[in-house]
């Protein structure tokens, strides 16, 4: 099964689902949805992805719009979808949310990312509480990968 296309115009102020309790690829992925393609997304939190509202774009469970594919863990799959796959710094993270996610050769950076967004959950009293404090950290990880030269 291949990834389609999507144009990102067609993907304005929806609201995305995924299951509650959210870590390393749904994290990402909320990050990415809403710093690259959805600016005003809007997040749902499911207890059972099957009960996912017809009017919501679902991301990293069974039978979503957007889940793994192959060997891609769903933020990679949304790279492809909505071509992001070029910016160097995405691709990166998506290295590091991969080997966080399924496992495999981890970037030097994995670990960081693991233990700070560990820290967050811990504290958080709910997922958008742990998405709301987890965007600053993804965000300054693309910053830190967009400035610094290839390798």
């Amino acid at each position: 099964m291949g990834i389609v296309p999507r144009d990102p115009a067609q993907y304005q102020g929806r609201r995305w689902a995924t299951r509650r309790h959210i870590w390393i690829d749904r994290i990402a992925c909320a990050w990415l949805i809403q710093r690259f393609i959805d600016p005003h997304a809007t997040f749902l939190w499911l207890a059972d992805p099957q009960a996912c509202p017809d009017d919501a774009l679902g991301f990293d469970f069974d039978g979503a719009a957007f889940t793994h594919v192959g060997q891609r863990v769903s933020f990679e799959v949304l790279l492809a979808s909505f071509g992001l796959e070029e910016d160097r710094a995405l691709a990166r993270i998506a290295a590091i949310v991969h080997a966080l996610d399924v496992g495999g050769d981890p970037p030097a950076e994995a670990a960081g990312l693991e233990a700070m967004l560990s820290g967050l959950r811990q504290t958080a009293r709910d997922d958008d509480q742990l998405l709301a404090e987890g965007i600053p950290v993804l965000s300054a990880l693309h910053r830190h990968f967009s400035t610094r030269p290839k390798r």
